[in-house]
């Protein structure tokens, strides 16, 4: 069988080129991420081992990538025009998720200071919240600018529709839940930022099932997103039950998560939303 070295020699250049572009990628998201953070992430991390920032750092790193492999991903149309279009489509995905920890901090944990919830109190929970935001928002970033026909505007116009269903949720979570999210997170409890922090990613997941793909027009791709958001918004709550009066039907989780702080408890319902999301995401 014939081999087009020139051919193969292509598709190394490109990979190779890409391979090196993700790290100068990173550098650059991180490089910024210090610059506009009111504290010093750096001696945050590496002089007072700060781990509920440090949760935070790790999801936005999780979510940058995210969106450099939704950018990365589809046809090459050259080598330049593959880098500048990586590079461009990774910038503005990282400029989104900076947008979204301004969403998460004043729209989804709105009744207390971010800042001083990280840096001051080291608190974890906040920290878990801050880290589902950046991984469900990388999710949907990266998967709005993965496929063709769509581009900045599309991407711009999920991103914002994600956010409002994050927001949203956040409202009905705290509804079907016993006790009050903020003020759980607030007063320290990881397990109660663990479990809604699974529930956001679980969204995300479930999101980007929508905004995915080929961009057909806006009435498709419209409907595709107010369909998952709305199976979102309807299984997730019942499943949250479910769990709580089924699968554990001899133990209440809300009273472990609410009284007893039982990170356990938080890290099973983090597990198991997510786990029924990605299932729910190769079902629909």
């Amino acid at each position: 069988m014939d081999i087009d070295f020139s051919l193969q020699l292509h598709k190394f250049l490109g990979g190779f080129s890409l391979l090196v572009l993700f790290p100068v990628i990173l550098v650059i998201a991180n490089w910024l991420n210090e610059l506009i953070s009111p504290y010093s992430i750096k001696d945050e991390l590496m002089e007072k081992s700060n781990v509920a920032l440090g949760v935070s750092f790790m999801a936005f790193n999780l979510a940058v990538t995210s969106v450099f492999i939704g950018a990365m991903l589809g046809p090459s149309v050259g080598l330049w025009q593959d880098l500048l279009s990586v590079g461009g489509y990774s910038l503005l995905g990282i400029a989104l998720l900076y947008l979204a920890r301004v969403i998460n901090n004043r729209l989804i944990l709105y009744k207390f200071s971010n800042v001083k919830e990280l840096i001051e109190d080291r608190n974890f929970g906040t920290g878990v919240v801050q880290a589902g935001s950046y991984i469900a928002s990388g999710f949907i970033v990266g998967a709005s600018l993965h496929g063709e026909g769509g581009g900045v505007v599309t991407a711009l116009a999920f991103f914002l529709l994600a956010q409002l269903a994050l927001v949203a949720y956040s409202v009905v979570y705290n509804l079907i839940t016993s006790f009050d999210i903020h003020h759980e997170i607030e007063q320290d409890n990881a397990s109660a930022g663990l479990a809604f922090a699974g529930n956001l990613i679980a969204l995300g997941i479930i999101l980007m099932n929508a905004v995915g793909g080929d961009f057909i027009s806006w009435e498709h791709n419209l409907m595709l997103f107010v369909r998952n958001t709305a199976l979102a918004f309807i299984l997730l709550p019942i499943f949250r039950i479910a769990l709580d009066r089924v699968v554990f039907s001899h133990t209440d989780l809300s009273e472990k998560i609410l009284e007893d702080k039982n990170i356990p408890a938080g890290m099973l319902e983090f597990a198991v939303t997510i786990s029924f999301s990605i299932v729910l995401y190769f079902m629909i």
